[in-house]
């Protein structure tokens, strides 16, 4: 063979390699070109991602399980910073990617850093303790007819630095206000986990605001009254004044609702109105925050602009705009602090001023620019503001209502123009409108995700309430406090509180109103991430390919709306547990269970219901201390024994009754005899665990509260790091050949 023919193969190798790396540098060439051109016509819009950037990187701490998971997304975020970069450097896309993805890095650590920073110690188990503490703050429960208290320890090193304690309002002494010194006997308990899988988690929320337990106080003595306070405390003092006083003008749901607007305390609401609210999708009113803070700088940037512009020396001499400008930032200042610095209204504050800015500037009053600037401002200071509602609610309406409006065929629709009254009125009604329309869908899944409920005429009824509240009730009611300290307050209060009247009259109405409501189980946190990612898609970009966020919106609503509803929840204590019955209501164990307990397992099983008792159903045989029901799913029968009481069960008798159940649930721990075909909760599993839903089928799922909590600081320490529950197939049963069949 000669050196040619040797030769000759090497030679169409290396071409047929420089082939496909010339095809593959020329595929990526035309997919770099292409998303140049795209991030190029995007240009403007990509500043606005920033925010969404950074809270990713703290969804995804609060939604990774632990320490690992988090290095390895920050690994990934690294890696998306280099990589677009060294590939194509100085493109506009592989910039922006590099820039989006240090954004994520920024809010990972930051949440991470902030959750290390503020770490306190938390009770570890339930105990009645006798301490002496100081009051830091005081706030009153009128419809609870209870007052919280959060205080701090003073001789007691063992407890937390920081308490939130309960105390019935008759048994509250002279003295009782923020800086007093008081002596307590209560019963502490550690911050609650999340009762069921979906459920509120509490110590969460504890964490943050470095509460390290919580309880009820069933003796409390003043032993030194409050000495000079500072200006927190006498702000705090004075707010509570401002609420009773405002209460003391109006009775019942109207002085609630009016209270809350003032000082954003909502202890006063009766309850019934509350729910109300809530169905009726009015809740939001009640919540100082945006659209309360707007109607106060609004009005004060108003009045100061035209009482200043009587004056024509005043007009010729100063910027008019820039001084009402000032006035108005002072005021939402004044009102932030007058209401508590709640986060909400913090965040309503700094948007404000930001779009006072802005006007002062001459530039356009709220742009997304700005409500990106304020989203950041947010998710850097307070960061795990993003996991709660509040946050994702109000950013979310905000954003809706930018869009809507700077749509250029909304904005040429809805533009002013020379016309007769009724138009101009018909073309504001119709604004109204499709803002309802906007706002309602896109706060429809965050409310799901959260409440598990969402109200159908939210939008309808938000069309009357949102403008009653913001051109009627707030004015008349500052109105009224005004005059009132000239004795003069009282024609307001009237009109005020008619007002309200016919506000609590169109929540009760429109939650009355047949399918008022909508109820959805708890909803995979997968399904609720993809439809706000293609809500921020769909939102965020300007050209046709904003519209591909329909499908992700479109994915994760079939996802949520085909998950099946839990057909068994047990809380994490073991005393509780709500069955599915067969027509879709909900029977719970105790009977006796409380308001909350039976709202929070039918919101977590997506039933508004009124909840029946287990031992009432057909299939069920109930006794003072065990309750045993058989229930059919998909065809498989399962038996379901729990215990009811705390008094003892001879061992033999439960050792058979549970060889022939399915499922075991109990609050005890319950003894090694006790076999059930599938699972045991007892108080030994649960506490590795926390609260379960399980789905019943062919194959069952377990959820666990557990697998949701991971290795965050919050976790109980039983539950840290312990397996969840991960059953097998039903063990074959050798008597009749069924797998799990009834006995």
């Amino acid at each position: 063979m000669t050196t040619g023919d040797v030769s000759a193969p090497s030679i169409a190798d290396e071409r047929l390699q420089t082939g496909h790396h010339g095809n593959t540098v020329a595929i990526f060439s035309r997919i770099a070109a292409g998303l140049e051109g795209l991030f190029e016509r995007e240009r403007d819009q990509l500043p606005i991602w920033l925010p969404v950037g950074v809270g990713l990187g703290v969804a995804a701490w609060f939604a990774l399980p632990d320490a690992r998971a988090w290095s390895a997304f920050l690994l990934i975020a690294m890696a998306a910073i280099v990589a677009p970069l060294a590939l194509s450097p100085g493109t506009r896309w592989a910039r922006a990617i590099a820039i989006f993805s240090l954004a994520a890095m920024i809010g990972c650590l930051n949440i991470w850093w902030k959750a290390d920073r503020i770490a306190a110690p938390r009770l570890g188990h339930a105990q009645a303790v006798e301490f002496t503490g100081k009051v830091e703050a005081v706030q009153l429960l009128p419809a609870r007819e209870a007052i919280r208290l959060l205080v701090r320890p003073y001789d007691a090193p063992k407890l937390p630095p920081k308490l939130r304690v309960n105390i019935d309002a008759a048994k509250a002494p002279q003295g009782l206000a923020a800086g007093a010194m008081v002596r307590l006997k209560t019963w502490l308990m550690p911050p609650a986990p999340a009762p069921v899988p979906g459920a509120y988690d509490f110590s969460r929320a504890a964490w943050f605001q470095q509460i390290g337990a919580t309880g009820r106080a069933y003796e409390v003595e003043v032993v030194a009254p409050a000495g000079v306070q500072g200006w927190q405390a006498r702000l705090a003092t004075w707010r509570q004044k401002l609420a009773s006083h405002v209460r003391s003008r109006l009775p019942g749901g109207e002085g609630g609702i009016a209270a809350a607007l003032a000082t954003g305390d909502q202890g006063g609401i009766p309850e019934e109105d509350a729910e109300a609210l809530r169905r009726s999708g009015l809740a939001h009113l009640l919540s100082v925050s945006g659209l309360h803070l707007t109607a106060v700088v609004g009005a004060v940037m108003f009045l100061v602009l035209k009482l200043l512009a009587l004056s024509p020396s005043l007009a010729l001499r100063f910027r008019l705009v820039l001084i009402a400008a000032g006035a108005a930032a002072l005021a939402g200042i004044v009102y932030t602090l007058l209401t508590g610095s709640e986060v909400p209204t913090v965040r309503a504050c700094i948007a404000s001023i930001l779009v006072l800015g802005g006007i002062a500037l001459g530039r356009d009053a709220l742009t997304l620019r700005l409500v990106a600037t304020g989203a950041i401002i947010v998710l850097l200071l307070w960061p795990d503001s993003l996991a709660g509602a509040s946050f994702q609610l109000s950013f979310a309406a905000i954003t809706a209502i930018v869009v809507l409006h700077d749509h250029p065929r909304i904005r040429a629709l809805l533009t002013r123009r020379d016309e007769g009254l009724g138009a101009k009125l018909g073309r504001v009604l119709l604004a109204l409108v499709l803002t309802g329309l906007a706002v309602e869908m896109a706060l429809t899944p965050i409310a799901l995700y959260h409440f598990h409920r969402s109200g159908l005429y939210g939008a309808l009824a938000n069309i009357i309430a949102i403008p009653l509240t913001t051109f009627v009730i707030m004015p008349f009611e500052a109105l009224a406090l005004l005059f009132d300290l000239f004795g003069l307050g009282e024609p307001f209060w009237w009109i005020a509180g008619q007002s309200l009247g016919l506000l609590l009259t169109l929540a009760h109405r429109t939650a009355q109103a047949p399918g008022a409501v909508t109820m959805l189980p708890s909803m995979p946190a997968a399904a609720f991430a993809l439809m706000i990612l293609g809500g921020l898609w769909l939102f965020l970009w300007r050209t046709s390919w904003r519209r591909w966020g329909l499908l992700p919106i479109l994915v994760g609503a079939i996802w949520a709306l085909t998950t099946p509803a839990p057909d068994l929840l047990i809380t994490g204590d073991g005393r509780h547990m709500a069955l599915r019955t067969a027509e879709g209501g909900l029977a719970i164990l105790r009977g006796r269970a409380g308001d909350y307990v039976r709202d929070m397992l039918g919101e977590a099983s997506g039933t508004d219901q009124e909840a029946a008792e287990i031992a009432y159903l057909r299939s069920a045989s109930c006794s003072d201390d065990l309750c045993v029901t058989d229930i059919e799913r998909s065809g498989r029968h399962w038996r379901i024994l729990a215990t009811r009481s705390s008094r003892f069960v001879d061992f033999g008798p439960l050792a058979q009754a549970c060889a022939k159940a399915d499922i075991v649930v109990s609050d005890r721990r319950l003894p090694r005899t006790c076999k059930p075909r599938w699972l045991k909760a007892d108080r030994s599993l649960l506490r590795k665990t926390g609260g379960l839903a399980i789905v019943l089928g062919r194959e069952a799922k377990v959820s666990t509260v557990a697998e949701q909590v991971g290795k965050h600081p919050w976790a109980p320490p039983a539950m840290t790091g312990r397996p969840s529950p991960k059953p097998s197939r039903f063990r074959q049963d050798r008597r009749s050949g069924s797998k799990g069949g009834r006995d």
